[in-house]
């Protein structure tokens, strides 16, 4: 049994199982910053992980607090740019992007931009893309990280910022998208969501502690798949809590919020 933990430590814990040694990681500000470098320090020394302003498998020093941070190219690789970064997805080089935005659907697409039915005229005006439409369409896996409610989790986004499967099986494809690439996981608050192979469409994988499968539906604007066999969520171990308040985020940055 771990010690006492809170939501945000979860999700950073979970994020950071996610990535694989070896593996090459486009990694934003906040939660995914946190997670990749957990991860380094635990189980994934070998990770490569790239930042949207130019920096290139660093050994992070300490959490960065942007993409622009002087510590993402600590000890790096490369210090590069950011039409560097974005080729380098392009060229299919990149096995995670890790994402968030204001809305979701069931296919994954994703919203940053706007809430509301006039572009012009939106209730809500978010900050847009930035590299986000990028990560989801040309990295190979992308995982969201988000709160769970109906609000984000919507039948249908406002605006489709970043695609995800778009409207089904092969959609991708045929908007001109790599084969093989898409959405992969989505961790919140409640559950690990993944998506069923057949449909493209997102179903429950695993419930976080304390929280029941009905409270995941609850909480979702739209019908959610079941995986044939729904897994409990490990908890944080002591070992990568102590690693996480020690070592990664020992300010509070991230995990204090």
């Amino acid at each position: 049994m771990s010690a006492d933990y809170n939501p945000l430590e979860l999700l950073v814990c979970v994020a950071s199982r996610i990535i694989e040694d070896n593996s090459t990681a486009f990694v934003g500000t906040g939660v995914p910053m946190a997670a990749t470098m957990l991860a380094q320090k635990l189980h994934c020394p070998n990770v490569t992980a790239i930042f949207e302003a130019g920096g290139v498998a660093p050994i992070l020093p300490g959490l960065p607090i942007s993409v622009g941070d002087s510590r993402t190219s600590h000890k790096g690789f490369m210090a590069s740019t950011m039409n560097d970064i974005m080729e380098t997805a392009q060229r299919g080089m990149v096995d995670y992007g890790f994402l968030g935005g204001a809305q979701i659907d069931m296919y994954g697409n994703l919203n940053s931009t706007m809430i509301g039915d006039d572009y012009r005229k939106p209730k809500v005006r978010f900050p847009g893309s930035g590299g986000a439409n990028d990560i989801g369409s040309l990295c190979w896996r992308t995982v969201v990280i988000t709160p769970m409610d109906t609000r984000r989790f919507v039948e249908k986004v406002d605006f489709v910022t970043t695609p995800g499967y778009l409207t089904g099986k092969g959609a991708r494809e045929k908007a001109g998208l790599p084969l093989g690439s898409g959405p992969y996981k989505v961790i919140t608050n409640l559950a690990i969501l993944g998506y069923d192979e057949e449909t493209c469409r997102m179903r429950i994988e695993s419930v976080n502690p304390g929280v029941t499968i009905e409270d995941v539906h609850k909480n979702c604007g739209f019908e959610l798949l079941e995986a044939p066999q729904i897994e409990k969520t490990h908890e944080p171990t002591e070992e990568e809590l102590r690693i996480l308040r020690e070592e990664v985020d020992p300010d509070g940055y991230i995990i204090r919020r």
